[in-house]
């Protein structure tokens, strides 16, 4: 008995898939890009497409340009702030310092607003 599927020894998409059925394909441009390790990358646009300056490499994720003597140097990875060097950013020592004798003050006089 057989299971009922009418499709049977078919998949999707099975069957002749020329340009007859898609349509003629336009013109293509490779296009050559370059990222600082020297990984050279060549997607392919239709010719009359703008080509973007900047194309991130799939091999290690940095930007690659055009010109292979000179790529795009890396983008700059900061380091993780603390709060602390946050709250540095806004205070200067004179500033912590008076607020931490205030602090201490109130904490001495038994007045804290906590």
């Amino acid at each position: 008995m057989g299971s009922g599927n009418a499709i049977r020894g078919s998949r999707v998409g099975a069957g002749p898939m020329g340009e007859a059925e898609r349509g003629e394909a336009a013109p293509r441009v490779r296009v050559s890009f370059w990222c600082a390790n020297m990984h050279e990358t060549r997607p392919s646009f239709a010719s009359d497409a703008a080509i973007p300056e900047l194309w991130d490499c799939p091999r290690c994720g940095l930007p690659a340009g055009q010109d292979e003597n000179a790529p795009p140097a890396p983008p700059k990875n900061e380091p993780y702030k603390t709060h602390l060097a946050y709250v540095k950013e806004r205070r200067s020592d004179k500033d912590g310092k008076a607020i931490l004798q205030e602090a201490l003050e109130r904490l001495r006089n038994n007045k804290s607003p906590w």
